[in-house]
């Protein structure tokens, strides 16, 4: 509010009743705080105070640009260096206790990085984020608040700020284990990449900004490089199918929806034919497109294949796919179980030409 920006989430501070009274005035309210009673109605999220005084509950915030309070009467209450921070446009932790106190609010300070792209990290930030980790307190985090974090992330200005700060931080086990290793393995060969794998990552979420569902298929496209054998680098030969199952194991464990389940899979095993949409066989390009159609991932996809590997196939796929899903089984080949589902493929590999224009 005091940037400018339109308000998107509303948090309340909630003082004058127990918790046993504001949940029988809202039995639909969710708790979803382990250490301290946080409630979600309507997806805003209602808290019971963590100190005895406004100043000791401004420094349980997470960060210092959001330790401020307005009460009913317009009177507004500030962390000591919430108006400072914002001026000058820097995230840092209210305290460190906070951090260790609420776990959630790592996956918090990287959201905001991705949403306030030109807001600078304070040291301090990233030493709290260190030491919540490094005392093994992220294991504790529910699930599917991580995810939600995630996907707000993901609709951010600058996606891949999350993965970074997180990196950055210490902060990727036990959620996105995956990248662990990451940052020391090269993207590919020096002729076609410049970076390590986590870089090159953060870079085609960055590109896929404002979708969060190709921004996930974004992160998760080159997931089956971090297993290619270190004598093989800096190839990386097999690495779209290797990454299908830790894809998968990856979303489920955020507990994201299941059109990111499938996102994430089809990005990592089809990513790389993608790119080569127009050489490919028409039997190729109608599973392709199915799975895409099926999945409802195919603007997606083609978003991710263009800021991959810079071309865009997504006005002739498209034309395709209008042709294949006009094609249908005369109706003596119906009813014929497996092989009436070769002949349907084959005839709709025969209506799509061989090197679309």
């Amino acid at each position: 509010l005091l940037l400018g920006n339109t308000i998107i989430d509303r948090d309340y501070l909630v003082t004058g009743v127990t918790q046993k009274e504001f949940e029988q005035k809202h039995p639909s309210a969710q708790l979803v705080g382990r250490a301290f009673p946080i409630y979600l109605i309507d997806k805003q999220e209602f808290s019971f105070p963590r100190g005895e005084s406004i100043n000791e509950e401004l420094l349980s915030r997470d960060l210092t640009v959001n330790s401020l309070l307005l009460d009913e009467n317009g009177d507004l209450y500030c962390h000591p260096k919430a108006l400072e921070d914002l001026k000058s446009k820097t995230l840092r932790p209210a305290s460190q206790q906070s951090f260790m106190d609420d776990p959630l609010r790592v996956f918090r300070a990287a959201r905001f990085a991705a949403r306030f792209p030109d807001f600078s990290i304070h040291p301090s930030l990233i030493d709290t984020m260190q030491q919540v980790a490094k005392a093994g307190l992220l294991d504790s985090v529910f699930a599917d608040r991580i995810g939600q974090e995630t996907v707000k992330a993901l609709s951010a200005p600058r996606p891949g700020n999350y993965l970074r700060l997180l990196t950055k931080s210490n902060c990727l086990a036990p959620w996105f284990e995956e990248f662990l290793a990451a940052e020391a393995i090269p993207a590919g060969p020096p002729a076609y990449h410049d970076t390590n794998v986590i870089e090159h990552t953060c870079r085609i979420m960055d590109k896929l900004a404002g979708d969060p569902l190709a921004a996930w298929m974004g992160l998760c496209h080159d997931l089956g490089k971090t297993l290619t054998p270190t004598s093989d680098l800096p190839k990386h030969h097999g690495h779209d199918y290797a990454g299908v199952t830790i894809a998968k194991n990856l979303t489920k464990r955020l507990r994201l929806s299941n059109v990111y389940v499938a996102g994430g899979a089809i990005a990592s095993k089809w990513h790389m034919i993608g790119g080569q949409y127009t050489q490919l066989r028409p039997g190729t390009r109608v599973d392709l497109l199915m799975a895409l159609h099926l999945s409802d991932t195919f603007n997606a996809f083609f978003s991710l294949v263009k800021a991959d590997q810079g071309t865009d196939y997504s006005e002739i796929a498209k034309r395709d796919l209008q042709t294949i899903l006009a094609t249908t089984l005369p109706p003596e080949w119906q009813n014929r179980g497996r092989e009436s589902g070769i002949r349907l493929r084959e005839l709709r590999a025969g209506k799509i030409n061989r090197k679309p224009k």
